[in-house]
């Protein structure tokens, strides 16, 4: 689809009788005089009352327990930069589109201003004192495109001081999703995650997130190398955050193309075609290839197979291996909410990698496999949902349209939480749980 013809389809998308994408429906009937003095007043008063004199019980008699805050400030607007929170407020609606459709969660944008110093950049503490008084109102905070590395401390200090899970997505939707295909590509492959020897371009939120990631998953800390535009973060630089001095090694590497020499995950958050079909074939025999710079990646994925990269992906939907968040963030709030979590942990986010992966590797259904026909025509075509269960190279995580992603993810990410101590609603059979997700976004 050429350009223009996107963008005016992607203009009226969003324009029309009804602008934007969401809105608000009543969950209770209001067609009669009894419904409205139910609905409001006199009769509000009585559930005002059991919360005021039970705090909890908010859970039980408001939307509270299945309502997500997706908050940002507009500063780090997808490949769009600093557009500010009115600009930004398409996207955090899109976020609010695809938290109901994929997990039946009701989710408001806020994108908040007056938050930012006189550079026009975000004033951290400014920020979490905006977003921490959301708590009565909300089960869980999405935080979203808000820059580095104002977003590192704004997501530490909100998870410090409230009692609801904080999450950036931006830092962890990817790192989940990209493990996940770590852990199957390497099985796949017969190698182990703590051999292998890790090169990330991009330090910044999501670079610096993965990267913390995948040491919680077992890959070594002496074994990653990370650049920025600058080239390898190596201890002779003083220019590094707080963040990136952590991954600064005593190394005489210092451009990329040094870094990827027998190197054996390649993993880019970075810019456009600034990997070579030489610097993959520089790497090491069964070489994985991630590149997530949108739209156009640091490689894109042709190009490196065949320069011998044995796996490959982007965050592009027309080639396989599609690093999408989708496939985490509503199956991790789902898990989350369903148990009243006070915290998405790392234990929890490593449980939904892990769902993913196993996903992955199991048989498809034939019900299953014909939604899968239908929302991806060219992967059916080629035979990609066929055959029996293992790892495919072709899809080593699961495709965004699987209806059995969410109900798998939030019930590994349940008994993460339910493990680790940070659930309020401990779920005693999670096969039914499980079983109960699927049949609620299904009948919905």
């Amino acid at each position: 689809m050429k350009s223009e013809e996107l963008k005016q389809l992607a203009l009226n998308y969003h324009a029309g009788k009804h602008p934007g994408k969401i809105s608000v429906q009543s969950t209770k009937e209001c067609a009669t005089g009894e419904d409205l003095s139910l609905a409001y007043t006199p009769g509000v008063a009585h559930p005002c009352m059991e919360i005021k004199n039970s705090p909890e019980d908010v859970w039980k008699y408001t939307s509270k327990g299945n309502m997500v805050a997706v908050v940002s400030d507009g500063t780090a607007v997808l490949g769009l930069g600093n557009i500010g929170p009115e600009a930004g407020l398409p996207v955090m609606e899109g976020k609010a589109v695809l938290f109901k459709h994929f997990a039946d969660i009701d989710a408001v944008p806020l994108c908040l201003t007056k938050v930012f110093n006189e550079n026009g950049k975000t004033d951290a503490d400014k920020l979490i004192q905006a977003v921490e008084t959301l708590e009565p109102a909300f089960g869980g905070i999405n935080l979203e495109d808000i820059a580095s590395p104002a977003c590192f401390k704004v997501e530490r200090e909100l998870k410090k001081r409230m009692g609801i899970p904080v999450f950036h997505d931006d830092q962890h939707g990817t790192a989940i999703i990209s493990l996940a295909a770590i852990i199957n590509g390497l099985k796949f492959l017969g190698k182990k995650i703590e051999d292998c020897r890790f090169v990330v371009n991009g330090a910044g939120a999501a670079g610096l997130a993965c990267s913390r990631f995948y040491l919680t998953g077992g890959a070594k800390l002496e074994n990653m190398i990370l650049c920025d535009i600058n080239g390898v973060l190596h201890t002779g630089r003083n220019d590094l955050s707080e963040e990136q001095k952590m991954f600064a090694k005593d190394t005489p590497m210092r451009t990329l193309a040094e870094a990827m020499k027998g190197a054996d995950i390649f993993l880019g958050f970075s810019a456009p075609n600034c990997v070579t079909a030489d610097m993959v074939r520089s790497m090491n025999p069964g070489a994985i290839v991630f590149a997530m710079a949108n739209p156009t990646p640091e490689i894109f994925p042709d190009v490196a197979m065949e320069a011998g990269a044995a796996l490959a992906g982007t965050g592009r939907s027309d080639f396989p291996n599609q690093i999408n968040n989708v496939l985490g963030f509503p199956g991790v709030f789902r898990g989350a909410l369903d148990v009243r979590a006070a915290d998405i942990n790392e234990e929890m986010k490593l449980a939904a990698s892990e769902a993913l992966a196993e996903l992955a590797a199991m048989e498809i259904p034939e019900d299953v496999k014909q939604i899968l026909k239908k929302a991806y025509p060219a992967d059916a075509e080629k035979g990609t949902f066929d055959g029996p269960a293992g790892i495919r190279m072709d899809m080593v995580i699961p495709k965004p349209f699987d209806p059995r992603v969410v109900p798998h993810v939030a019930r590994k990410v349940a008994e993460a939480a339910i493990r680790t101590g940070v659930a309020k609603l401990p779920i005693a059979d999670l096969d039914a749980y499980e079983a109960g997700v699927a049949a609620r976004l299904k009948n919905r």
